[in-house]
């Protein structure tokens, strides 16, 4: 997964990894924020926000940033700027 991502960001606390994000893009159209985690304990301080700050600021304004949400987070994204579409389709893993 991480030798594939074109960019992986993460946050570290007292050498604990406390969050991570891994995205893939073509650095022109879009991207595609594929992972996003933050430590449970470290969650509510910004980390994830600066996370996906740190992939617009890597790949730029001219380039879209899309998402899949795991249901538990589908609160959050809109929080951090994301605007929920609807015209999207999936063709789920069998594994």
């Amino acid at each position: 997964m991480f030798s594939n991502a074109n960019l992986i960001f993460s946050a570290w606390h007292d050498g604990k990894l406390v969050g991570v994000c891994r995205a893939l893009t073509d650095f022109s159209y879009c991207c595609y924020l594929s992972d996003l985690a933050v430590d449970k304990s470290f969650q509510k301080h910004g980390i994830g926000r600066e996370l996906i700050a740190r992939v617009r600021s890597a790949i730029g304004e001219e380039v879209a940033l899309v998402l899949l949400s795991a249901p538990e987070a589908m609160a959050y994204y809109p929080k951090v700027g994301f605007e929920k579409i609807e015209n999207g389709f999936i063709i789920k893993r069998t594994r």
